[in-house]
């Protein structure tokens, strides 16, 4: 357990070493306003924080800068909540009132918003495969040989692909083959669209469309694409603005492991709650080694308990918790509202 004195000095060192990107010393912590302890006896605490585990001295630098320890107990114990700015407000009443179509544009604008808010990165990923369903399918021919195939989900995704026409079918078989699928596909989950399709629906079709094996095939690119996870990303070259990550090979990590869809969503495994809430990872408590220098902030979006997806931010362990943590609630919860609006 810490004294009152040593949580006093430890929230005062990570305060102002989120702000500074300085170690930090004993005398710049005495001369605050709100410490009132002697240089002498703040190093001597700040001493014992470092042999229990909470501060680190940089090289043979005067200073400390937290450990991820320390900031684990500054964000569990220590850390209060202040409001956002009027600034910060104003954006985000201004983004969701503006009328946007569909939720891949929402998704979109939130990742761009919080990298702009938090000069971090921003990590969105859209809705779970458990939550979307089939709202309508259409193919429309563009010539002979080739059409575009639409699915329409009821989150307002689009998915599209230009598919080949399989030889000898004519456009009205491919109607017919449409027509089953939005009738019997309508509001089935889009992660049992395909299990469906290749039994129910398959021995349903082999007695009433010609060439129906070559139309699922046609189809089958499309449904594949639509089950990739979508990920949305905003201020992905923010860590290079970071004063930790000057060393060229620890970032470049951190970029390659931001172009890889499937490590980020590892990286966000066990993170997704419906029930809100703001979880922290710190440090080495990510489970990707690529960035164990950082910190991941995550909150979830949700429907009737259903979730929908989660919003991530990604920054150094030098990181504004209590103003990030403040945002992605404020923004996870509009989010929520938005979604119940539109689509309940």
């Amino acid at each position: 357990m810490l004294t009152e004195r040593q949580r006093h000095i430890l929230s005062a060192i990570v305060d102002d070493y989120i702000r500074s990107a300085e170690p930090i010393g004993s005398r710049s912590i005495s001369k605050r306003g709100n410490v009132g302890f002697s240089p002498a006896t703040i190093r001597n605490e700040m001493s014992d924080l470092e042999d229990m585990g909470y501060l680190e001295q940089p090289h043979t630098s005067a200073g400390r800068i937290p450990s991820h320890k320390g900031y684990r107990y500054y964000v569990d114990h220590l850390m209060t909540y202040g409001k956002l700015a009027h600034h910060e407000v104003n954006v985000l009443k201004r983004f969701f009132t503006d009328k946007m179509q569909e939720m891949e544009g929402v998704i979109q604008q939130t990742a761009m918003i919080l990298s702009q808010l938090t000069n971090y990165t921003s990590i969105v990923l859209g809705p779970e495969m458990t939550g979307t369903t089939m709202k309508h399918l259409q193919i429309v021919p563009l010539n002979e040989r080739t059409a575009v195939a639409i699915i329409v989900t009821n989150t307002g995704q689009v998915e599209n692909k230009t598919v080949t026409i399989p030889e000898g079918i004519p456009m009205g078989e491919i109607e017919k083959f449409v027509n089953l699928l939005n009738a019997r596909l309508k509001n089935v989950p889009l992660l049992h669209f395909k299990s469906k399709l290749y039994t129910e629906i398959a021995a349903e079709m082999s007695s009433y469309v010609s060439g129906y094996e070559e139309l699922l095939a046609m189809l089958d690119s499309v449904i594949s694409r639509g089950e990739e996870e979508r990920v949305y990303l905003g201020g992905t070259t923010n860590m290079l603005n970071q004063p930790e990550f000057k060393d060229v090979d620890k970032v470049k990590n951190i970029l390659d492991l931001l172009a890889e869809t499937p490590k980020l969503v590892q990286l966000f495994d066990g993170t997704a709650d419906a029930r809100g809430g703001i979880q922290v990872r710190i440090g080495s408590e990510n489970k990707l080694e690529a960035v164990n220098d950082c910190s991941l902030i995550t909150a979830s979006y949700s429907i009737d308990g259903q979730l929908l997806g989660t919003i991530g931010i990604l920054g150094p362990t030098r990181m504004d918790y209590a103003r990030v943590m403040k945002l992605l609630d404020h923004l996870s919860k509009d989010l929520t509202k938005l979604m119940e609006r539109w689509y309940k």
